[in-house]
């Protein structure tokens, strides 16, 4: 096995769950998320989504011999992280920073 892969993606999954525990839990979001996060309950189960997806590819990754089970199950963990994602987007704050009226 290639560790030299295999570490790094598993300590940033660490990382992306304890986060996701935080925000589901205590309402924690990373301090340079506050911001425009406005519902930090669903960015945690994101992040705890996209941390779960990071961890089944590695897994299917480099577990199975068969290569069709290593292209299905990369595939379903390549679509849990876009679920992921889209669930933390869809935790942002909506209408952005306008400056001023807008008008020209």
């Amino acid at each position: 096995m290639k560790l030299y892969v295999v570490i790094p993606v598993v300590l940033m999954a660490l990382l992306f769950a304890a986060s996701g525990v935080a925000g589901i839990t205590r309402g924690w979001v990373i301090p340079t998320n506050r911001r425009p996060v406005h519902h930090p309950r669903l960015y945690g189960w994101g992040q705890l989504m996209a941390a779960f997806a990071l961890c089944s590819q590695q897994v299917f990754f480099w577990v199975p011999s068969d290569p069709d089970t290593r292209q299905w199950g990369a595939l379903s963990g390549s679509a849990l992280l876009l679920t992921g994602l889209i669930v933390m987007v869809v935790s942002y704050r909506t209408g952005g920073n306008r400056q001023g009226s807008g008008r020209l």
